[in-house]
């Protein structure tokens, strides 16, 4: 798919159509919804030199109540588990643009993944849902 912000509607409903397929509990897809949200706005931001769109892929599986969100990019290698954990005491005006969204996604998922596989980013998010 075409990684531009006007496809992210798609997604969400996407998304809310495998919850809705699965049965599984709707206050959790919220977790996701964000995730996806967060991590395809950035892709299609960042993920290209300018005038270029990014091509990502999007996938979601569930393994023995585990789901796992899954975006492929064609961009340049970046890894954003790599990235310094914020400074969450110092004042805001002091604190850099930035670099909170990847924080949110380390504490509400219960594991993240990234991997660089023939000239691709992947970043696989996984948490254990209970229903």
């Amino acid at each position: 798919m075409r990684g531009v912000p006007a496809e992210l509607a798609g997604l969400t409903a996407w998304l809310q159509g495998f919850w809705d397929a699965h049965a599984l509990p709707p206050e959790s897809a919220f977790t996701f919804e964000l995730a996806l949200e967060e991590l395809f706005v950035n892709i299609a931001t960042h993920g290209a030199a300018p005038g270029r769109e990014p091509a990502v892929e999007v996938s979601l599986a569930l393994n023995d109540g585990e789901v796992a969100l899954c975006l492929e990019d064609d961009g340049p290698a970046f890894d954003p588990l790599a990235a310094p954990m914020p400074d969450l005491d110092a004042a805001l005006e002091d604190r850099p643009i930035g670099g909170l969204g990847i924080h949110l996604l380390r504490e509400m998922m219960d594991e993240l993944e990234y991997a660089r596989l023939e000239g691709r980013n992947r970043l696989t998010l996984r948490k254990r849902i209970v229903s």
